[in-house]
């Protein structure tokens, strides 16, 4: 699931999932970070989800997936759209 809030000339997105699936560590990996599994790791929050928030620019769009404990790469179903490889959202 996607969150986002406009901010002055941004968007804070924040990518949620929930705390157990799946098992392990997971990151946001997408354009914006430079595809780096280790700058957005999400973390878990009191309702029982993990997140990791970034603001990005507005009225842009983003490649992103996610990145799970053993190589398990795995697209957004709440995304804006997907091009077989990568999640995309728009700002």
């Amino acid at each position: 699931m996607l969150e986002r809030k406009k901010l002055k000339g941004r968007t804070q997105v924040t990518f949620v999932l929930p705390e157990d699936t799946p098992a392990g560590p997971v990151s946001v990996v997408g354009d914006f970070n430079h595809w780096d599994p280790y700058a957005h790791p999400l973390t878990p929050r009191g309702d029982g989800t993990r997140t990791a928030t970034v603001a990005l620019s507005a009225n842009s769009s983003h490649a992103f997936r996610y990145l799970a404990a053993g190589d398990y790469w795995f697209n957004d179903p709440a995304a804006d759209h997907h091009d077989g490889a990568n999640s995309h959202l728009r700002t």
